[in-house]
């Protein structure tokens, strides 16, 4: 009970743009189950729009660790790493 509502905290956080706080509350949420892939992709998601890459694809990892087609997960990982190749690009021309 306690998981759900704290993931509907993070979630309703991540419709107000404030991804710090919905990290937060997924964090929170993943201390009480470490099973539930949707808390890690949607931490992937704040992740991504905070410009987080290295910490997106690790959440990400997870999940297909243990959900091997979970198509969410594939695709931000792959934001991810296509976050990070920009990053490695951009510090290269610096």
């Amino acid at each position: 009970e306690k998981l759900k509502t704290l993931k509907n905290e993070g979630n309703d956080f991540v419709k107000q743009g404030k991804y710090e706080e919905a990290v937060d509350k997924y964090s929170e949420c993943m201390k009480l189950n470490t099973k539930e892939c949707t808390i890690y992709t949607n931490r992937a998601l704040c992740y991504l729009k905070l410009y987080k890459y290295e910490e997106a694809k690790q959440d990400c990892d997870h999940v297909l660790q243990i959900e091997d087609s979970n198509i969410k997960a594939f695709y931000r990982r792959a934001l991810a790493y296509k976050g990070l190749q920009v990053r490695k690009k951009n510090m290269a021309g610096i």
